[in-house]
């Protein structure tokens, strides 16, 4: 952990920002000044002066959408906002949980244990949802950091817990991050067969549907 960590998040303690940010990052793309203002409830003079702060932390990124029309009388391209790609973390004392995945991840490849990997990854979901007291599925992804939202007859996860590793050992994290909501919606009691793999650039490998047969 870094003092850049601790000012970061430091800056998500005031609500206006801590409402800003969860508009951007909930938003899962790109979000406007006046899109975000409208969110937190505050004026957009407010929520850029706010927004720009985050972006000077790291814990966003911002920048320009292009306009539909172009030549003189078009304006200046809106400025807008999305979750930053890097991580944060805090721990005291500092604590480095994700070289010790990295190590492990690269014996599992290393030995062809994925099968085993997916085994004990199914058996760690199945543990969490049987704590998950009946819970919806949805509240208890959200508690793990999935950040999950409805589409259609699709539940979605915006938010990849597991991403810096998934880009050193993509297959290997997929698929053990598949065997665990599996296990997860049978502990909740749940179809397994509702989660599958479906990527999107930026958001979580798996997808659930409504039922087995959507």
């Amino acid at each position: 952990m870094s003092d850049d960590d601790l000012d970061a998040l430091g800056l998500l303690h005031d609500p206006v920002r801590r409402s800003l940010y969860e508009a951007v990052a909930g938003g899962g793309g790109e979000v406007g000044r006046q899109e975000a203002a409208e969110a937190a409830g505050v004026s957009r003079t407010l929520a850029g002066h706010h927004l720009d702060k985050l972006v000077e932390a790291g814990l966003l990124e911002s920048g320009f959408r292009p306009q539909e029309r172009k030549g003189p009388g078009s304006g200046r391209p809106a400025k807008v906002y999305r979750r930053a790609a890097g991580e944060r973390s805090v721990s005291l004392p500092p604590r480095d949980y994700g070289t010790l995945a990295s190590v492990l991840a690269g014996v599992v490849d290393a030995l062809g244990a994925e099968e085993q990997a997916e085994h004990a990854a199914r058996q760690a979901g199945e543990r969490l949802g049987r704590r998950g007291g009946g819970r919806p599925v949805e509240e208890v992804l959200r508690e793990r950091g999935y950040e999950p939202y409805a589409e259609g007859a699709v539940l979605r996860m915006r938010n990849c817990p597991f991403h810096v590793l998934s880009r050193e050992q993509p297959l290997l994290v997929c698929s053990m991050n598949l065997a665990l909501c599996q296990g997860l919606l049978d502990g909740l009691g749940d179809d397994p067969g509702r989660a599958r793999l479906d990527p999107r650039p930026g958001e979580c490998c798996v997808a659930l549907s409504k039922t087995n047969e959507d």
